[in-house]
């Protein structure tokens, strides 16, 4: 059980720094409050850095859905761990919701405007176009888990993964492909999150939880991943380059 385990602690951590960097720029009186999108962008990358590092040799760190789809159809993760692995991570990152609403309760209570107490916890786009909303979330999953794939190595049959080429990944794909929806690429980290929103009491009120938007984060992630592993397996699997030796001449 402890590779499930550890899925419920790197999403719970995922989603508690994640979210919290989130929280910090966008609810009232917080030290952080009215900071840029940049201050979201690195607050993500060093969430998902921490907790890669802290799990990795435990579950290999998924900590989502799609990745952990992509690895099995590339055959760099056992299909048979992958219920328990969804499983564990819609939890962790429900968890993790759960932790980011007590860190800031009274901030959720300061701040008036229901849609940034929405934005701590779930997605939504800039621009609400369902077609271009769900191609940039495929896009954007498909450039993590193709990249993923390079990285991950086989370790009793489930994918191990490098800390900080994550992190730094997940900042990249966040400047350059993240201001169109808020680039959930997890199905798990806009789910869960959402239902907690959903369910806990929010001191002010709240909005609904725009379930009519909530397909997309979930849906075009998995296509992503189904695109990045089929290329991934038509370019032959690991990309290798030989360089020449230049002892030679």
């Amino acid at each position: 059980m402890e590779p499930y385990y550890g899925e419920v602690i790197g999403t719970a951590l995922l989603i508690l720094l994640g979210n919290g960097v989130v929280a910090n720029v966008v609810l009232s009186e917080t030290k952080a409050d009215n900071a840029n999108w940049n201050t979201i962008t690195v607050g993500w990358g060093m969430a998902v850095f921490v907790a890669v590092f802290s799990v990795a040799a435990i579950s290999g760190a998924h900590l989502n859905p799609a990745v952990s789809i992509g690895l099995a159809i590339a055959g760099k993760f056992s299909w048979r761990f992958l219920p328990g692995y969804l499983i564990g991570q819609m939890v962790g990152a429900m968890v993790g919701a759960l932790l980011v609403w007590l860190f800031y309760y009274p901030h959720f209570a300061k701040t008036g405007d229901r849609d940034l107490k929405m934005a701590a916890f779930c997605t939504t786009p800039a621009i609400r176009n369902l077609l271009s909303n769900f191609m940039g979330e495929s896009m954007g999953t498909s450039v993590l888990v193709f990249a993923v794939l390079q990285l991950a190595q086989p370790t009793v049959g489930l994918g191990a993964l490098d800390a900080l080429p994550v992190g730094l990944l997940v900042l990249a794909i966040g400047l350059s492909l993240g201001g169109t929806t808020g680039y959930a690429i997890n199905p798990a980290r806009d789910l869960g999150p959402r239902i907690m929103h959903a369910l806990l009491p929010m001191p002010g009120g709240k909005r609904d939880s725009d379930w009519g938007y909530a397909w997309v984060p979930v849906v075009a992630p998995i296509v992503g991943a189904m695109i990045a592993a089929a290329l991934y397996l038509v370019l032959g699997g690991e990309i290798r380059i030989d360089l020449p030796n230049f002892t030679q001449f």
